[in-house]
């Protein structure tokens, strides 16, 4: 596997991750083979139908709640369920946290804050903070339904910076969202493009080396 190239900016004052497929496995087919089962629909039924739509957009800036957006999913997809049934399948797409990079982020919190930024519901959310204890390690998660805002909306960055407290260009942001990255770019951040678990577990040992001295 090729090493990526990354332009290294400037000592940050914080770094800012994404969480999904940056800190955690995120997986959405399995969602669409959890309905399928409790359905009895083709998985490809869902697959095939699904989209980060409108009602998707205003789900996780906390403008739809959940029963409602199950509501649209139900229309969208000609398929009634329980509402367990839904809420079982929307919570089965985490997988793992990936091994290297709690640690690394461990080990970075103590010099250098660690916040992070995700697209997200508060049923979602409910389901990781509960899975996943270690996500303690960061010092604030920004929670697009909380905020009212989302990725890769500039005003979206604009505030996140402005509740760490520091100008945009002394953030260090990692999204594996191209067009999250280009939104925090926009927003004035030095954003990194994740495309592999190995990437982050790079820039966290250059930060490291940099916070450090080195």
């Amino acid at each position: 596997m090729n090493t990526p190239h990354f332009n290294w900016p400037p000592k940050p004052g914080a770094v800012l991750l994404d969480l999904g497929n940056v800190v955690l496995d995120v997986d959405f087919r399995r969602a669409f083979c959890a309905w399928s089962a409790s359905s009895g629909v083709a998985e490809e039924h869902f697959f095939s139908r699904w989209s980060m739509d409108e009602p998707y957009e205003h789900h996780e800036t906390g403008d739809l709640n959940f029963r409602d957006y199950i509501s649209h999913l139900s229309d969208l997809f000609e398929v009634r369920m329980s509402m367990q049934a839904w809420r079982r399948g929307w919570n089965a797409i985490f997988l793992d946290l990936y091994p290297e990079v709690i640690p690394l982020l461990t080990r970075l919190q103590t010099r250098l804050p660690v916040y992070a930024f995700t697209n997200t519901n508060p049923t979602h959310e409910a389901a990781w903070r509960r899975g996943y204890p270690e996500l303690k390690v960061f010092r604030q998660i920004f929670v697009s339904s909380r905020i009212g805002h989302r990725k890769p909306d500039v005003a979206a960055f604009h505030l996140v910076a402005k509740r760490i407290d520091l100008a945009p260009a002394d953030i260090w942001f990692l999204d594996d969202n191209r067009d999250n990255v280009l939104g925090a770019t926009a927003a004035g951040m030095q954003s990194f493009r994740i495309r592999s678990a190995a990437d982050v577990v790079i820039i966290l040992n250059r930060l490291l080396e940099i916070v450090s001295g080195r």
